[in-house]
This record gives C-alpha cells, structure tokens and sequence, in this order.
C-alpha cells in the first residue's frame, strides 16, 4: 500500500491526471491520462506493479469514426 500512496502523491504533485478504478478483486487500477497516451497502472495485493501504455498514432479522426465504434464493439 506504501507504493500505491506514494505513486499516487506523484502523480499529485506533478498535477497528472488520474483516476481510480477496481477491475479485479486483487488489484487497484489507476487509469492516467496524459496528451497522446493513456497509462493503466494496477497495484496488485501481492505488490507487484503492471503497467501497460497505449498510445495515440497522433491521427485525428472525424465524427465518423463513431460510427466505426459502434459497428465494431457494438452488440
């Protein structure tokens, strides 16, 4: 918990954009968002630390890209 506490006040510090999340019983996931790319960080109850980075290709869409959205991951 030492490491989640800390990370999170350095997040703070450096006003990063984060939210908190609870996916999986075992963890915490803190979701950050920063220009071009989204961070998941989840602290795990065994204290091990994932990280996985997604980032933009920098390609700005339209609003026709929505309808993309839907017709993919959509029932």
């Amino acid at each position: 918990m030492e490491k989640l506490f800390a990370f999170i006040a350095r997040l703070e510090a450096h006003k990063i954009h984060f939210v908190l999340k609870r996916i999986r019983d075992e963890s915490i996931l803190i979701d950050i968002a920063v220009p071009g790319q989204r961070w998941e960080v989840e602290f795990m109850e065994d204290g091990t630390i994932e990280v996985e980075v997604f980032k933009s290709p920098g390609v700005i869409e339209g609003d026709e890209a929505l309808e993309r959205l839907f017709k993919e991951f959509g029932d």
